[in-house]
């Protein structure tokens, strides 16, 4: 089951194996880097790893030109197969970028309605008006994702489209045996076709995830029994690094308990960062927050999620451009911080109580947060300390001992407890 698996790790291919921006067509075998990144993987604890866009594109990934084929400055299907068959070896799941609101305008069949306009028998796969004109000089105009008009928008209410994406999905189950899907832009998405999805991928295997991604708003837009069981968390997100920043944990405790009463049987797919925002080690304002900040992100419900580069506390800021968020690595690196989070993974895989427990806050301040997961038998205490002073504790454990696992110290709650500066702890108290 998708919410047993301990996390997920976020890799962005073009960038993390150097590929040229633009589409050169010269092919590469650089995806083949990956394997290599797979001990690192093991290391962490992860479970599944996300490629973000893999398929021959225009220039960043999302400007698909063929949905059949690997890009060719990643290398050829037969290595990206190698590389799945690689990571589901070590164990670890592989999760697609599905890219079905939109295509680039170099996809072959907006390529063919260029060419021969209303005779294309493809017109009609997009939103097209041939008594206009747009930004290219086409002599026809079409719809853009968010009047971005390099992404050619699909129609997804045409059979003919909805079966030639589902069919691409089939055929990534079964070329690269693929465990789930990130639906790119599924705030946009036809929401039919979305229950066409998952009605696909569930006939042949109920465990295969779908995963929307939704900036705002009610994430049961896109997700329920019949469509995506996950979304993008933007919303704790926005309120884990806002709470450190402004000092004010009531931020993210009340987005956490805010969505516990909405979201019944959605597993959020929780993150500090991705190849859209800013590193969060170029967000927080004080870096002593970073590994508070990943202590809670593998402690609140839902399934956390790594992104490549920020394990190590590598930086990006948005402004600068999305090359910053998507950079070149030539090996991962290892430090204290990477330390903590395989701790945290190995914490989380061991405890029903945090991959499916009840939330439930002990003491909340505005530096200071306790709260305890409990479920199946399993119970634990999360302790946060943002300020830069000690703090004295009295909260009710029920117990009178425990241990923390983040440091494996005993833990005595006689008299309350004492929370160093810029701390976090992880307590599994002795049963009462």
């Amino acid at each position: 089951m998708w919410t047993d698996n301990n996390s997920i790790y976020q890799i962005y291919p073009l960038g993390l194996c150097g590929a040229p921006y633009e589409n050169d067509g010269l092919l590469e075998h650089r995806i083949l880097k990956v394997i290599d990144w797979i001990p690192h993987l093991k290391r962490l604890g992860i479970g599944a790893v996300l490629f973000n866009p893999v398929f021959e594109s225009d220039k960043h990934g999302y400007d698909t030109r063929d949905l059949r084929v690997i890009d060719r400055r990643l290398g050829t299907n037969e290595d990206f197969s190698d590389v799945c068959r690689a990571f589901h070896e070590a164990g670890i799941k592989v999760i697609l970028d599905g890219v079905f609101n939109h295509t680039g305008r170099g996809f072959w069949a907006f390529r063919h309605v260029l060419e021969h306009r209303q005779n294309s028998p493809y017109h009609n796969w997009f939103h097209i008006n041939f008594d206009s004109d747009d930004a290219y000089g086409d002599g026809l105009w079409y719809e853009g994702w968010e009047n971005c008009y390099d992404l050619v928008k699909l129609n997804l209410q045409n059979e003919e489209v909805i079966s030639y994406l589902l069919d691409c999905v089939s055929f990534w189950r079964s070329e690269f045996s693929i465990d789930g899907l990130r639906l790119d832009a599924a705030y946009c998405l036809d929401r039919e076709f979305i229950k066409r999805l998952r009605a696909s991928t569930r006939g042949q295997n109920d465990d295969f995830l779908l995963l929307g991604e939704k900036i705002g708003g009610n994430y049961n837009d896109i997700c329920g029994p019949d469509m995506c069981q996950s979304a993008t968390n933007y919303d704790c997100y926005k309120g884990l690094y806002s709470a450190f920043n402004s000092m004010n944990l009531f931020e993210i405790i009340h987005s956490v308990l805010r969505q516990q009463g909405i979201y019944q049987n959605i597993y959020m797919y929780n993150f500090l960062d991705n190849h859209d925002v800013s590193r969060i080690a170029s967000t927080v304002n004080r870096k002593e927050h970073l590994p508070l900040l990943y202590a809670m992100l593998f402690t609140i419900p839902g399934l956390p999620s790594v992104y490549y580069g920020s394990e190590w506390a590598a930086e990006g800021v948005k402004k600068f451009g999305d090359h910053e968020l998507r950079p070149f690595f030539d090996h991962p690196q290892w430090n204290q911080l990477t330390d903590l989070i395989a701790v945290l993974t190995r914490i989380r895989a061991a405890s029903p109580a945090l991959r499916h427990g009840s939330f439930r806050t002990l003491l909340l301040t505005n530096r200071q947060c306790i709260y305890e997961r409990e479920g199946e038998g399993d119970r634990l205490i999360i302790c946060i300390n943002a300020d830069d002073a000690a703090y004295h504790a009295d909260f009710n454990a029920r117990s009178g001992c425990g241990q923390d696992l983040l440091h494996q110290t005993n833990i005595d709650f006689g008299g309350g407890l004492e929370l160093p500066a810029y701390s976090a702890m992880v307590i599994r108290p002795e049963h009462v």
